[in-house]
């Protein structure tokens, strides 16, 4: 059990290190990252709904639209990468229909891509980039790590338990209320706070983030796995570490694309739509 811990320590302190450091360098260091880590989420899905096995084929476009995704973000060519993901969750879904193609695709491409996309359009290239992220993981970490803790120490009722029967509505709830407090004092640390706006949307993607986590849990029941995978020592896989973050990163980016396209301002950083100008 101790060689199990320091392990596991060890193993986050060095993703710890590369996230930061990446999100801190931003640009291509971190497209790198956002692409990274959407190619190992679309590996972790398609094993654990084992389509290598049951549509190769279905696997195989699955690949290749994932990384086109991930390359097309990678250069920098990002304003391409949402249409091929519309594209390709089209065909994935005509797919499924026509020809009795595995159904699984299509949650992976999306999940997958946009896990990719979400992540580089946050970040972006610009100071307030780099504040949202902060901001973002600040959510997370404290609704993961605190909704442990409260849940353990308060207990209750059981938030949905054919899903994930450890986790509590006073964990939950716990989770979300220090949500709000860390991403606004975050949020303080870069710039003034004015009215409720950073509290309501720190609530929101922390509800996010838990919806994220039920989500992956949903998936793993339902196949019979445990971990996602084996990628991260001591840890299990990517999408379990993550399942919180992308959730959380999907909201945000699909909400300041809904705001961007409404203002005229397509073209604004996601990073934009949290913090401002």
């Amino acid at each position: 059990m101790q060689s199990e811990l320091r392990l596991r320590i060890l193993s986050g302190i060095v993703l710890a290190i590369i996230v930061l450091a990446a999100t801190w360098f931003g640009g291509f260091a971190f497209r790198l990252l956002a692409s990274a880590i959407g190619l190992l989420v679309y590996y972790e899905w398609s094993t654990i709904t084992r389509m290598p096995e049951t549509d190769f084929r279905a696997n195989a476009f699955g690949w290749f639209s994932v990384g086109i995704i991930a390359l097309l973000v990678v250069f920098g060519i990002d304003e391409f990468a949402l249409p091929v993901l519309i594209g390709a969750t089209l065909i994935g879904i005509i797919y499924a229909l026509a020809l009795k193609g595995s159904g699984w695709l299509v949650g992976g491409i999306v999940y997958s891509g946009l896990t990719v996309i979400s992540l580089a359009a946050i970040r972006g290239d610009t100071a307030n980039g780099f504040a949202a992220m902060i901001f973002i993981f600040a959510v997370v970490w404290a609704t993961d790590i605190l909704a442990y803790f409260i849940g353990r120490a308060i207990g209750g009722p059981k938030l949905a338990p054919p899903i994930s029967p450890g986790k509590t509505w006073s964990g939950a709830i716990g989770g979300a209320i220090s949500a709000v407090i860390a991403g606004t004092l975050v949020h303080m640390i870069f710039f003034p706070l004015n009215g409720l706006w950073i509290p309501m949307i720190a609530l929101v993607l922390s509800v996010f983030s838990q919806v994220g986590d039920l989500f992956e849990s949903f998936i793993k029941r339902r196949f019979g796995v445990k971990d996602s995978s084996r990628l991260i020592p001591g840890h299990g896989g990517v999408m379990d570490r993550v399942d919180g973050l992308v959730f959380a990163c999907f909201a945000a980016f699909l909400i300041a694309l809904g705001d961007a396209l409404v203002s005229g301002a397509a073209n604004a950083p996601a990073g934009v739509f949290l913090f401002g100008p």
